[in-house]
């Protein structure tokens, strides 16, 4: 089933006008996890948008990008909660995927990220726990920004898993993405020079030819302005990097289990399959699990400190292959988790860059710096021209 990317119940914010500021004009697209004043939040879900009221202000993110003169346009379909990362719903369906028509949006952030892809909106409000933003974006020929979690904030948006959630950016051109960012953000800084770029060897060799040798050229791209590094990220091979994405899932299920546990036991509501599994595993996490998951994440996250440090870029790809096809054997969500859990456990930023296509299918590339980095990032983007 495929539907429009508009939420029915909120097709367009009447009593939303934008400012003068840089992003006078531009027209903003809202993930249905983010609050607009006046208007109800769903979550992606009718149960819960039965038992919540509307908004009484915008989240600080919507503020901020008002603020500059962006005029909010509508609020868009979400996943359930926002768990998951194939862009369907059970209960309102799947936006099409504009750029690539038959084949999965990417969610969570679907609809937002289909409304920018269609002309609709030329700006995504959006949300990234595990590569929500990265990974539609990547699907649908887009770019995305998962800011550092120190420089954004998080208040009004209906959470996930905390730890790892931040409101994102979606946009069809770089020069929008780099306007919206500053003025989303705390604070802009100096961009540093990119000193190197990480190309880890275990990885890369996780990579599907195909997709490494279209993924090629952009690489050889950012080589002219950097040089490489294909240390493997990890020293262990490749079950550390498993146990990574295993010990992220595990913190992020606890997580969100806390988050909605209340919630689920007073209303009883259905879910579709893949996120009606993903809870009850949630459910089941016993805190002797999550603490070792933890403990496996900070281990983790300081090799990417130390990686990511004195301005190192890291390049991978944004979800490991081109969107699969509608009513398929759907995405590989441990594949995708294992490359998007690594910016999002080291609250680090992100940017997917729409650079190739394979078999017309879209491929992002994801950089990603050090927390505070998106200035980094973007100024390398833009290098590559």
């Amino acid at each position: 089933m495929s539907i429009d990317p508009f939420v029915p119940w909120i097709p367009v914010i009447e009593a939303a006008p934008g400012g003068e500021g840089p992003l006078a004009g531009t027209r903003l697209a809202i993930k249905d996890v983010i609050d607009v004043a006046g208007f109800p939040t769903g979550a992606g879900h009718p149960g819960w948008l039965a038992t919540h009221p509307p908004a009484d202000t915008d989240a600080d993110a919507v503020a901020r990008l008002r603020a500059a003169g962006a005029q909010p346009v509508g609020k868009n379909h979400t996943d359930e909660l926002a768990y998951s990362l194939a862009g369907t719903n059970a209960h309102y369906g799947t936006p099409g995927n504009p750029a690539a028509p038959g084949h999965l949006p990417g969610g969570s952030s679907s609809g937002t990220a289909a409304a920018v892809a269609a002309g609709r909106a030329d700006l995504g409000l959006g949300t990234d726990t595990a590569g929500s933003i990265r990974v539609p974006a990547a699907y649908m020929g887009l770019y995305g920004l998962r800011p550092s979690h120190e420089r954004v904030s998080r208040a009004g948006i209906i959470p996930l898993a905390p730890s790892f959630d931040v409101p994102g950016l979606l946009s069809r051109d770089l020069r929008t993405l780099e306007t919206a960012t500053a003025s989303l953000l705390a604070g802009t800084r100096a961009a540093e020079a990119a000193t190197c770029l990480l190309l880890p060897a275990d990885l890369w060799g996780a990579v599907p030819e195909q997709v490494r040798d279209a993924l090629a050229p952009s690489v050889a791209q950012l080589l002219k302005h950097v040089p490489a590094n294909r240390a493997p990220l990890f020293d262990e091979g490749f079950g550390r990097w498993e146990q990574t994405r295993t010990a992220f899932s595990t913190v992020q299920g606890a997580e969100v289990w806390r988050a909605h546990e209340a919630w689920i036991h007073a209303e009883r509501p259905t879910f579709g399959p893949g996120v009606s599994s993903r809870l009850a595993a949630a459910a089941r996490v016993t805190i002797a699990e999550e603490t070792e998951a933890r403990r496996s994440l900070r281990q983790t996250r300081e090799v990417l400190g130390l990686r990511l440090s004195r301005g190192a870029v890291m390049a991978i790809p944004s979800a490991p292959g081109p969107p699969p096809t509608l009513g398929g054997s759907g995405s590989d969500r441990t594949a995708i988790v294992r490359f998007t859990c690594l910016a999002a456990l080291a609250g680090a930023p992100a940017i997917s860059l729409p650079v190739a296509r394979i078999r017309g299918l879209p491929l992002g590339l994801s950089l990603v710096a050090a927390p505070g980095g998106e200035e980094e990032l973007l100024e390398l983007a833009a290098a590559m021209g």
